[in-house]
Order: C-alpha cells, then sequence, then structure tokens
C-alpha cells in the first residue's frame, strides 16, 4: 500500500449539513430550528444562568464566607531544566529572564522550579524557589539569591 492508496473506512466521513438550503437538504425553511420562539431566532440564545426571569439560583442562595482568591499571589515559572540555555556561570535574574523569553510578565514574582535536569553552574536571583531547585542548583556548584 502506497500514500496516495490510502482511503477512509466506508461511513466514517460525512458530508456538513448544508442548513436552510431549500429543497433536497431537507433542513430548508425553518434550518432544523423549529417553528417560533427565541431560540430560533438569530442570536436568540439565553445567558448562563437565566431562568426565564425567575431569580437564578445564584441570586437566591446566600453569599457567606471569604475567599482569599482575589489576594492570592501568581508567580511566573521557571524550571530548572529551562536554565540550561544560560552558559556557565552567569548570573540569572529576573531581567536576564524576561530578555530570553521564558519568562512574558514577572507577575507577583518568579518561582523556580525543581522539574528537570541543571547541568550548568549559575547564580540565580528569583523570588521564591522550590526545594528540588535549590538542591539541584546547589548539586551542580551553583547559587541562589532570594529577592
Amino acid at each position: 500500500m502506497k500514500l496516495h492508496e490510502l482511503t477512509y473506512t466506508k461511513g466514517s466521513r460525512h458530508s456538513r449539513k448544508r442548513i436552510g438550503r431549500g429543497t433536497g437538504s431537507g433542513q430548508g425553511e425553518t434550518a432544523g430550528r423549529g417553528e417560533h420562539g427565541q431560540k430560533s431566532r438569530s442570536g436568540g440564545a439565553v445567558r448562563v444562568g437565566f431562568e426565564g426571569g425567575q431569580n437564578p439560583l445564584y441570586r437566591r442562595l446566600p453569599k457567606r464566607g471569604f475567599s482569599n482568591a482575589p489576594f492570592k499571589k501568581n508567580y511566573a515559572i521557571v524550571n530548572v531544566e529551562q536554565l540550561n540555555r544560560f552558559k556557565d556561570g552567569d548570573v540569572v535574574s529576573t531581567e536576564v529572564l524576561i530578555e530570553s523569553g521564558l519568562v512574558s510578565k514577572e507577575k507577583d514574582g518568579i518561582k523556580i522550579l525543581g522539574n528537570g535536569t541543571l547541568d550548568r553552574k549559575l547564580t540565580i536571583k528569583a523570588h521564591k524557589f522550590s526545594k528540588s531547585a535549590i538542591v539541584a542548583i546547589e548539586n551542580k556548584g551553583g547559587s541562589i539569591e532570594v529577592l
């Protein structure tokens, strides 16, 4: 069998429905939307959580408690393996990480994680380090500096 002899299994491919095309398609006139009502009209979808004007569930239930989500810190993450692109003995700071394209924004800080292996001796300046990242960096003779 050659590449130009390959074919799809019978019944595995369907032609798309050509909706609202009159005779032959079976999808003419109302185009499969039924007769009347909001859903038959263009732009006629209701928003998520809408209950036909009845007070929706998310407004009926009491709002209680405290969420720390707005105060959560989001760190830009860099894995140890990604740091192999720098030369032996380099000082890797937040500015260097942004210039190299490893991090697009600093966010609330940069966190170095220990995924992968490090092949170079580097001095790394970041806001946070995982325990495995510290071990990986120091095993290669590098050093860390917490900002």
